[in-house]
């Protein structure tokens, strides 16, 4: 079972005096990255949506918004003085600074300010929020279970292609071991051949390092262990494939071994048959490789 790390979920909800929306999505990352957009002055909120997530999710780059209006729209909002006075001063510190050290800032203007963070603060920052924490907190596993049906039939499509994928390596592998075996009596007389060739070339040629010369280039031209250890990783992918959890970084690696092997296949082919499923192996290997920057 495959998890993709693409997913989305949305959720509306309503309680006397307000409504709410969250919007959860997520795309490929190399972690787990969260990002949050959550209206200020609801208490607990966000280490309870961190913690649910964090359980949910393994890897990827999941960003979560909730939206919250009463009455039927927008708190009123009010600057909140204090900040207001510290990001001035701040700023105030900031420009003497520039102007000891000879540089020129641009203009900063009001709208600039309101976008800081705590400048621009909701209306009900004085309400009583319980109420409407229980509420999301009774909302949120719904949400995230959407997301997860998701990410999970994403994941479904995706195992499909890539157990395909494996599929063809594995018949490629099978393909490569028949020509390689094919070539092997031309491997045979080649070495025989260089071999006379060396022998009649060079009277006082010692023997003994002719034939273990002639040995090591025999060992060089052999496949059988690089068509091996493909036949390993194609068994190794379809048990990761199969597990329940998430193997996103083990396929990842796995590919790293299945294209170091492809390559090697490809630099001791010596025909062009063999050669050419080389190629080929590499060719389904990259395309495995990009779906699987998709698996969590």
């Amino acid at each position: 079972m495959v998890n993709s790390m693409t997913g989305f979920a949305a959720r509306r909800g309503a309680m006397p005096g307000g409504e709410w929306a969250w919007d959860l999505r997520s795309v490929n990352g190399k972690g787990f990255d969260l990002r949050l957009r959550l209206p200020e002055g609801i208490d607990g909120l966000e280490a309870l949506v961190r913690a649910e997530l964090g359980k949910a999710v393994a890897r990827g780059n999941v960003n979560l918004t909730l939206r919250v209006d009463w009455d039927g729209g927008v708190d009123a909002l009010c600057l909140n003085a204090t900040v207001l006075a510290g990001v001035l001063a701040a700023l105030q510190a900031v420009e003497d600074a520039a102007v000891e050290a000879d540089l020129r800032l641009a203009p900063t203007t009001g709208a600039d300010l309101l976008t800081l963070r705590g400048v621009l603060e909701s209306g009900g920052g004085d309400r009583d929020n319980s109420a409407l924490l229980a509420a999301l907190t009774a909302d949120l596993p719904t949400l995230i279970a959407d997301f997860a049906v998701m990410r999970a039939a994403e994941g479904a499509a995706l195992g499909a292609i890539l157990t395909d994928q494996v599929t063809q390596i594995a018949a490629l592998t099978t393909t490569a071991r028949q020509q390689a075996e094919a070539r092997r009596p031309l491997i045979a007389a080649s070495l025989r051949t260089n071999l006379a060739r060396v022998i009649d070339n060079a009277d006082a040629a010692d023997p003994g390092r002719v034939a273990m010369e002639l040995a090591l280039l025999a060992v060089k031209a052999d496949v059988t262990e690089e068509l091996d250890r493909l036949e390993a990783h194609v068994a190794a992918a379809r048990t990761l494939l199969a597990e329940k959890a998430p193997v996103g970084r083990k396929l990842d690696f796995l590919m790293q071994e299945f294209m170091r092997e492809a390559n090697t296949l490809c630099s001791k082919a010596a025909s062009a048959d063999l050669t050419r499923t080389g190629l080929d192996l590499k060719v389904v290997i990259d395309q495995m490789r990009e779906q699987v920057q998709n698996v969590e």
